[in-house]
């Protein structure tokens, strides 16, 4: 099929016509964290949803900044007087350089993606992120990120401390930088385009856990938490039993370590973070095998760095992250999902952003998935299999963004793949590339 470079006439339409009523609009088009504190996107954002040093510090603090923003008779009792309610919509499409097999090439989501948040304060010191959406494939709204938190301000001698709890069902979702799986780049993208198979297991249990953890925040330079995690899977009936996939046995332990520093550079400010993060998860495989016995068995390490450089209205943002994965595959290997007892993976992802007067800038992103190979976990098949076996993949994503408002993003993303499921030529066994799957996908994308 030919590539397709141009929007259907119909999204062009769509987009036109959204575009046109929410810039005539924008001063209602406020998120609801912004109705709560009175202040612009700006003061946490560079681009939503990278955070600056302010946004770090609100979501710390439990996204409350203090009982002056709320209102109410009672100390135990303190509430908006409007609730801090938002909505979101994607709108997108998607076309890939060759369709996959049987399929038409060109797939308009309207929408992609449409969310309702609350987002704000619940008493003096707890806040939450709340997320439910609706997928158009799924056509039903269900449970998405969400994050609700308890935190104080305390001293450590002459240091200053803040501690908080959070309850959170994606693991890095509480996380206030932009180099971890739940927050990283790419911040939207296609939901249809094919994607690697293999991922770390940390980046794959978003909405099917539940979490609850305690944080410290020193002198704001240094962060450490300690997070247990169960599952806890939509769309499952519980108590789980063998036709469940993925459940983990007992609870499953992540920990986050992070060191950031702040500077001035000229007319700008600096900030540079570096840090660790990692889980264990012990699951059973089910689908129709016994949860119980064997599990197979995924430790996760992980080391991130994120750089910013804000001055004036620009801002430029620098993330990295590796993230090494052994893999012991006993429950696999015993029912036949998995060739070897032992595999592992190494996860790279690098990417570099630059705004200019908050309102249009590029995005360069590099990814790179190595690992063990596994006839069997990484089986032939059109598009998604590995015809040898290999979960190796890498590319590059090149992203232009347009903001008309801090709330509305237009964004024209080109994935280019230079290896999928471990090779560039005929890598599922039915004569599909890996440049085949490089996909051009355009969006609208609103809060308010």
């Amino acid at each position: 099929m030919t590539y397709r470079f141009l929007l259907p006439m119909r999204l062009i339409y769509v987009l036109s016509g959204l575009l046109l009523a929410l810039i005539s609009f924008q001063a209602h088009a406020v998120p609801s964290f912004a109705r709560q504190t009175g202040l612009a996107c700006s003061a946490c954002h560079t681009i939503a949803p990278q955070l600056n040093a302010f946004g770090r510090y609100f979501k710390l603090h439990g996204y409350v900044l203090g009982p002056e923003k709320l209102s109410g008779g009672s100390q135990k009792l303190s509430i908006d007087q409007f609730p801090p309610l938002s909505a979101m919509i994607i709108v997108s499409d998607s076309v890939t350089k060759e369709a996959q097999q049987d399929t038409q090439n060109g797939s308009v989501q309207f929408p992609q993606q449409l969310s309702v948040f609350y987002a704000g304060a619940i008493a003096e010191h707890m806040g939450a992120f709340a997320q439910i959406t609706y997928t158009q494939p799924d056509d039903h709204f269900s449970m998405d990120n969400t994050d609700i938190r308890y935190a104080r301000d305390a001293s450590w001698g002459d240091l200053p401390v803040v501690w908080g709890l959070t309850l959170n069902n994606n693991p890095t979702v509480q996380d206030v930088w932009n180099s971890t799986p739940a927050w990283g780049f790419p911040f939207i993208s296609s939901g249809v385009a094919p994607t690697p198979t293999a991922a770390p297991m940390i980046t794959q249990l978003g909405q099917n856990v539940a979490g609850l953890g305690a944080y410290a925040w020193l002198n704001n330079n240094w962060y450490g938490e300690f997070s247990l995690y169960r599952s806890s899977q939509t769309g499952v009936s519980a108590p789980y039993d063998s036709s469940a996939t993925e459940v983990i046995s007992g609870v499953a332990p992540y920990w986050r370590l992070a060191w950031e520093t702040p500077w001035a550079t000229g007319e700008g400010q600096s900030d540079l973070e570096i840090g660790t993060f990692g889980m264990i998860t012990h699951l059973y495989p089910g689908g129709g095998n016994s949860l119980s016995g064997p599990t197979d068995d995924y430790q996760d390490l992980g080391l991130d760095s994120q750089y910013q450089y804000i001055t004036g209205q620009n801002s430029l943002a620098v993330h990295a992250s590796y993230i090494h994965e052994h893999q012991d595959l006993n429950a696999s290997a015993f029912y036949g999902l998995a060739a070897n007892t032992s595999n592992h993976l190494n996860y790279w992802k690098l990417d570099a952003s630059y705004y200019w007067n908050e309102t249009y800038g590029p995005t360069v992103g590099y990814f790179n998935t190595t690992g063990s190979a596994d006839p069997v976990l990484y089986a032939p098949a059109p598009t998604f299999g590995s015809a040898n076996g290999s979960p190796d993949s890498n590319g590059w994503i090149l992203q232009w963004t347009y903001l008309p408002a801090l709330n509305v993003q237009l964004t024209a993303q080109y994935v280019i793949y230079n290896k999928f499921n471990g090779s560039t030529n005929n890598y599922d066994g039915s004569g599909r590339s890996a440049s085949d799957n490089n996909t051009l996908y355009l969006a609208l994308w609103v809060l308010w």
